[in-house]
């Protein structure tokens, strides 16, 4: 998060609280469509200020540490918010753990990146300290429902994340340059600073996971609440 920003620090702070026990599923659904518009615009909006020359926008890296238990699935959620946003991840690993994730890309996209994935974990973290599935596989493990239940819950947010930013490309006001001109070029050059720095290094072997918690994972991504405004106006109303 870029400290020069106040509007998305104030945001940062307020989605600390993301996930609060007084806000329902159905509130969070009819938050989340409009939530993850109001993210990709501001991103859009800055990518053409930056254009135009109006704005100072900078390539540079964010590096988030990740906790067990979960590290590497809380890594994938990170990577899911991340590339639709136009970003790129390095993961640090030590065997089965991930230590932390350098995420690259321009700083208000970093900015936007942190954002979204503070919330989301906070929402993933304290929704896995409830599900029970009803009933497992045979011989599945609580660890392996819920590893998988991560898993969905990262490819509904980073589907939801990619249509709002192709979206919020395709409605963009007229400018100098189009909006669609604008991101291309950038996730380019974000691309070929990322291959500069780490092209030399392979890519993780694929996981295969066993557990059965994919779809209630990928339905709780579907409806996790992404609304800065609407959290803001909630909180309000609780205090």
């Amino acid at each position: 998060m870029t400290e020069s920003d106040p509007q998305l620090e104030r945001i940062r702070k307020l989605l600390a609280k993301a996930e609060d026990p007084a806000v329902t599923e159905a509130e969070a659904e009819a938050y989340n469509t409009k939530a993850a518009e109001l993210v990709a615009r501001y991103g859009i909006d800055q990518a053409m200020l930056a254009a135009a020359g109006a704005s100072s926008d900078e390539i540079g890296t964010l590096k988030i540490p990740m906790n067990d238990p979960y590290s590497r699935d809380k890594a994938s959620l990170l990577t899911s918010v991340a590339y639709p946003l136009r970003c790129r991840t390095l993961l640090h690993r030590f065997g089965q753990k991930v230590d932390s994730v350098t995420v690259f890309g321009f700083r208000s996209d970093l900015g936007r990146v942190e954002l979204l994935f503070t919330s989301l974990l906070l929402q993933a973290s304290t929704q896995l300290t409830r599900v029970r599935p009803d009933g497992f596989f045979p011989g599945e493990s609580l660890a392996a429902y819920r590893r998988t239940w991560l898993h969905g819950f990262a490819r509904a947010v980073h589907e939801r994340l990619s249509h709002a930013e192709q979206e919020a490309v395709r409605t963009a006001a007229p400018g100098e340059r189009s909006a669609e001109l604008v991101v291309r070029d950038r996730a380019q050059l974000v691309q070929h600073a990322f291959d500069s720095e780490y092209g030399g290094l392979r890519s993780a072997a694929p996981r295969r996971l066993s557990g059965s918690g994919y779809l209630d994972g990928h339905d709780a991504g579907t409806r996790a609440n992404l609304d800065p405004s609407a959290l803001t106006r909630r909180l309000k109303a609780l205090r």
